[in-house]
């Protein structure tokens, strides 16, 4: 640690308190994901929604949303400082939150659901500068990872959060809770988190330099490469999350115990996320993606069959064995394939991230859109979408993985 970032870190609030601060900044995201899941029927209903596949799209909207969001937030937080970025998004968040919250249509939901979205980015993108600036090496991983325990907890207890709300009130409550949490997140870090990205340090905020960063981003053909890639697997985890309540209330008919079956597949993202700290030191980033590909496609492939031969509906129990394989293979592809994406940034890092990111949410959403759409009252178009996403990620690795990893200047 340097001494400028050991100063800081005097100014800072405690450990404890930073990591509960950064926790629950960078929540906001997965919670306004997750919390949604056991609402859509009661919207669809309220805001007469014909065709159930259409509900998906107050899922998606936020991450396309989020996909111009960080491009914008990345270079402001750098140029006006990390609390600036942080409180602009959730200012938008906000106002997102409030839209969607009084909307008479499902139109004017998805609007307030994309601003909700581009709002979001500035809280996730900040909020990892604002640990980068204070901590490095060890101690930014010893940080990051009790960060990112938070973080892992959120999607296990999100849709039993939103279903409480729901029990006492309605759908609309539920934007009412985020405007009170993410308040409550901004008064915390105005009074009590010193900006931690001085005046001397920071860039300006000039579109013509973005814009050529950005150029270079995505010429590069690793970091453009993995990127993709993390879409398509983000992708087709997404397809899955859009469809979770149809899955498990509608197809297997499990009421309110949803939550609870949602969060322990969840758990098998999270036992992976930290089983990789681990594993990544030994084996390395690339042969545990093109692994972690691998047993996706054979986990998938394996209950796809399952699934044919019950009518599309495979039983519970292979569900969710199956399944906690499968998204473990996810959990284990999400933190190296954005990491192998980003070994080529450089000083461009910042921008960089930025554009990574947004790549993958684009195709992302693009995939799950698309999946979605094949709906069907089974699990054989997410399954299938899932294989095809395994298929053409394994090609593209495959084609890239041998290529230098030129750092971008």
């Amino acid at each position: 640690m340097t001494a400028s970032s050991q100063a800081r870190t005097k100014a800072s609030p405690p450990l404890a308190e930073f990591i509960a601060l950064v926790g629950l900044i960078s929540s906001l995201v997965a919670l306004s994901i997750d919390a949604m899941l056991p609402a859509l029927p009661q919207i669809a209903s309220d805001l007469g929604v014909q065709d159930m596949r259409q509900t998906q799209w107050v899922i998606t909207s936020l991450i396309f949303g989020m996909s111009f969001g960080q491009l914008f937030f990345g270079p402001l937080s750098d140029s006006y400082g990390r609390k600036f970025g942080i409180l602009t998004g959730i200012l938008l968040f906000c106002l997102g939150s409030m839209l969607a919250m009084t909307a008479t249509s499902l139109p004017m939901l998805l609007v307030g659901r994309v601003l909700q979205g581009i709002g979001v980015a500035g809280p996730r993108i900040a909020s990892l500068a604002l640990v980068r600036d204070i901590y490095v090496g060890d101690a930014m991983a010893r940080v990051m990872s009790f960060v990112m325990m938070v973080f892992i907890m959120v999607p296990m207890v999100a849709p039993l959060v939103g279903q409480a709300v729901l029990l006492a009130f309605s759908w609309r409550a539920i934007f009412g809770l985020f405007i009170v949490l993410s308040t409550i997140a901004a008064l915390w870090l105005v009074i009590r988190q010193p900006e931690t990205l001085g005046v001397a340090n920071r860039r300006p905020f000039r579109v013509q330099a973005i814009w050529r960063t950005t150029v270079a981003v995505v010429h590069h053909p690793r970091v453009l490469g993995f990127s993709i890639t993390a879409g398509l697997i983000f992708g087709a985890l997404l397809s899955y999350v859009a469809s979770a309540q149809a899955i498990f209330q509608g197809i297997y008919q499990l009421g309110e115990a949803f939550p609870f079956y949602f969060g322990a597949l969840a758990f098998g993202i999270g036992v992976a996320s930290f089983a990789n700290s681990g594993l990544v030191v030994r084996f390395g980033a690339e042969r545990l993606t093109v692994t972690g590909l691998w047993g996706l496609l054979f986990f998938t492939t394996l209950l796809t069959l399952i699934a044919f031969v019950n009518q599309g509906i495979p039983p519970l129990w292979a569900f969710m064995g199956l399944g906690f394989l499968m998204f473990f293979c996810v959990g284990i592809l999400f933190g190296n394939l954005n990491a192998l994406a980003m070994v080529p940034l450089g000083r461009m890092a910042g921008i960089g991230a930025a554009v990574v990111g947004s790549v993958s949410n684009v195709v992302a959403v693009l995939v799950s859109a698309l999946v979605g759409w094949f709906y069907n009252d089974t699990l054989l178009p997410i399954l299938l979408g899932i294989c095809v996403c395994s298929i053409a990620a394994l090609l593209i690795v495959g084609q890239i993985r041998n290529l230098p990893d030129t750092p971008l200047e």
